[in-house]
């Protein structure tokens, strides 16, 4: 055959070829696709597989198939896949208006046994219905049962905390006990701006109302916080919370604190020596600590001074031979110094009334009570509380009397307050104090560049 004749039999053979490759496309698209492709991976390799031309699986009918299923059993679910079972774990505060039922509400318990255990038990009963601010933390099992119950909660002056355990037996039952744990002191940060009052801006730095009060009593005698506190005054702050079982439970001493003022600044540290009496000091080594506590009360305001007043009672101008502050009913009153109760109980327009001797020369009297804590002859010290604001004898409303007198004569409380300086520092001291004071500033340095933190 010649060699024109060969190229026309070969090119129609092509085009028959094109043409039934076509066809195919248009009947099978998928299957020609999966064909080239098998055919571009393998046969630069010498080999290549064949596409199957059978049915598009898509095309195939679909039967769905339903079968209930029952699954097993908690306790053998959890037997099967070897973990431990759930427990679920909530805290809350316990209420004065609490009982058990709403409790259990709150703590996400239902347990009807476990209830009428503790409406028996009289540990529980005693320390936990009836009281506020117990910390409360209930384990419960997936069945809202209860496993374990935790209260905790802290003596008025006492270095430890109480933890009442309500636990369940092996038995099903249900067993009760108090124990005791050390509290311990965790570190603090903080700092703030005073926009309206102390404990305004205190709250906005999330510090307690507690280190307020503290804050108060040492810068007292150098800071009216009544009078003197100007918008814009930031202070910085280091102090201590105590902490039982992880949980923060009240607050603790106040380490160190800088206060700007009316654009002055004063600082104070609390520096004490093993065996040794400790105080507050500014950064320069001055003590701060007064004799006498600027009020025998934590924060409240004065409402009469000590001057010529006109008597609402007696309806005449006499002198006043004390101070008052006004607070509610109820409201601690505390002692402003160490000394021995040589009168508590009725006297007259004061009411209910204390007395106390601090020193040779020295005493004060807190009259218009409502509660007397305290009895003739006991010691007292600076800061315990020893009774309560009311409004017996010659009171037209709650208020505090307060008065000072040096050998019998009365004194201003406001101007004696503030005589009388601690323990000074001696010259082994020094050099102790110094290297605390450096590492005071620095810490005070932190909390003006934080809001509050943790440091340990």
């Amino acid at each position: 055959m010649q060699g024109p004749e060969l190229s026309d039999r070969l090119a129609g053979t092509a085009q028959q070829f094109l043409a039934r490759l076509g066809h195919a496309l248009e009947q099978h698209p998928r299957h020609i696709t999966a064909a080239i492709a098998a055919l571009l991976l393998f046969g630069g390799g010498g080999a290549f597989a064949v596409a199957s031309f059978g049915p598009d699986a898509a095309e195939l009918p679909v039967r769905q198939v339903v079968e209930s299923v029952d699954p097993l059993p908690m306790p053998a679910l959890v037997a099967a896949t070897d973990i431990q079972a759930l427990r679920l774990y909530r805290s809350d505060t316990v209420r004065a208006s609490d009982t058990i039922d709403s409790l259990f509400a709150r703590l996400g318990l239902s347990d009807v046994a476990a209830a009428a255990f503790l409406r028996r038990d009289s540990l529980f009963r005693g320390q936990i219905l009836g009281r506020t601010g117990r910390l409360l933390t209930a384990e419960a099992n997936d069945q809202q049962g209860l496993e374990k119950l935790t209260a905790r909660w802290t003596p008025d002056s006492d270095g430890s905390f109480r933890r009442l355990v309500v636990e369940r037996a092996a038995n099903g039952g249900f067993t009760s006990r108090v124990e005791t744990g050390a509290l311990l002191a965790s570190s603090r940060l903080g700092s703030g701006v005073i926009r309206s009052s102390l404990f305004a801006a205190m709250d906005d730095a999330r510090i307690p109302d507690e280190i307020a009060m503290k804050v108060a009593d040492i810068l007292g005698h150098r800071i009216d916080f009544h009078r003197e506190l100007r918008k814009g005054d930031r202070f910085n702050i280091v102090y201590e919370t105590l902490v039982a079982d992880g949980e923060p439970m009240r607050a603790g001493r106040v380490l160190s604190v800088e206060f700007v003022n009316n654009g002055k600044t004063h600082s104070a540290m609390w520096f004490q020596e093993p065996g040794k009496k400790g105080g507050y000091y500014g950064l320069d080594g001055t003590s701060l600590q007064s004799a006498f506590l600027a009020s025998p009360m934590e924060f409240s305001r004065v409402t009469s001074g000590f001057a010529m007043r006109f008597h609402p009672i007696l309806k005449q101008q006499r002198a006043h031979l004390g101070v008052d502050y006004g607070a509610p009913s109820g409201t601690p009153v505390r002692v402003v110094g160490d000394g021995v109760v040589d009168f508590a109980g009725w006297r007259n327009g004061y009411g209910n009334v204390i007395s106390v001797r601090h020193n040779g020369s020295d005493s004060t009297l807190y009259a218009h009570l409502s509660r007397v804590d305290v009895r003739k002859g006991q010691a007292v010290t600076q800061g315990q509380r020893i009774g309560a604001v009311g409004a017996t004898g010659w009171a037209t409303g709650p208020h505090l009397h307060f008065e000072f007198r040096v050998n019998g004569n009365h004194q201003n409380p406001i101007q004696v307050a503030r005589r009388g300086e601690g323990v000074k520092l001696t010259a082994e001291q020094r050099p102790i104090f110094d290297r605390v004071a450096q590492a005071t500033r620095l810490k005070l340095a932190a909390a003006a560049s934080v809001g509050v933190a943790n440091i340990e």
